[in-house]
């Protein structure tokens, strides 16, 4: 009687590198493959074809899944959107609150290099994104502000923030980040404000200390704070 267990190949004889077993294409897997690409060279880097590659699949494929690059970059943001911790309202800490979740969100896009400038251009229609809007509106209603200057507000904040996050992006782009980069880029600058003539620029000349002080963070810190501080004067009406 003939055997029918399954007769192993010679140990000599490997399979191809193609054989190997594969996730199957998914959007999950796309969306997770084009992070690793962001994260690792940048949003220039992203294409669908380059995230095709990178699955060693070809770009039609992906097309079942995304739509198309402008779809992918809004699943990209969604993504993003979603690593942002919000708080629950507490109406006695509103201010505070919209503080700590704006240092969050910078925190997040500042992680993503350049996912940022993808993001000014969204409208947030994705599941993290609205559950992002709806916790920090949650907020502000909480704490008194009524709903069109909340509104408004949520909106100014993310351009903010995501503005604050791009230009952080481009310093990173042109070695101004590294520790080195940054004293050398700031020294320059200091030096070239020094030596502006005073009689054309008395008050430039005069400042050049505060002009150049604090890093990325603190000047995001005085503006949320500056808006935060406007907004609260209409719970005040």
């Amino acid at each position: 009687m003939t055997g029918t267990t399954e007769i192993p190949p010679p140990p000599w004889r490997r399979p191809r590198k193609d054989a190997r077993q594969r996730r199957p294409l998914s959007q999950e897997l796309i969306v997770d493959t084009a992070m690793r690409i962001l994260d690792a060279e940048g949003l220039d880097a992203l294409s669908m074809r380059r995230v095709a590659l990178e699955l060693r699949t070809g770009p039609a494929s992906l097309y079942a899944h995304v739509a198309n690059k402008d779809e992918l970059l809004e699943l990209l943001v969604d993504r993003v959107v979603g690593e942002i911790e919000v708080p629950a309202p507490e109406p006695g800490r509103w201010q505070e609150q919209i503080m700590e979740s704006a240092r969050a969100a910078y925190g997040v896009w500042t992680r993503h290099p350049g996912i940022a400038r993808a993001a000014l251009a969204n409208i947030p229609v994705g599941p993290n994104s609205l559950r992002f809007g709806e916790a920090t509106l949650a907020i502000l209603r909480a704490g008194g502000v009524p709903d069109q200057p909340a509104a408004w507000f949520l909106d100014r904040l993310s351009l903010y923030v995501l503005a604050d996050a791009f230009d952080e992006s481009l310093h990173r782009e042109r070695g101004r980040r590294t520790p080195e980069g940054t004293q050398d880029h700031l020294a320059q600058v200091r030096a070239y404000y020094s030596a502006l003539p005073p009689d054309r620029f008395p008050t430039i000349t005069s400042m050049v200390g505060p002009l150049i002080s604090g890093d990325g963070e603190d000047r995001l810190e005085f503006g949320v704070e500056l808006m935060v501080r406007g907004l609260a004067s209409y719970t005040e009406r």
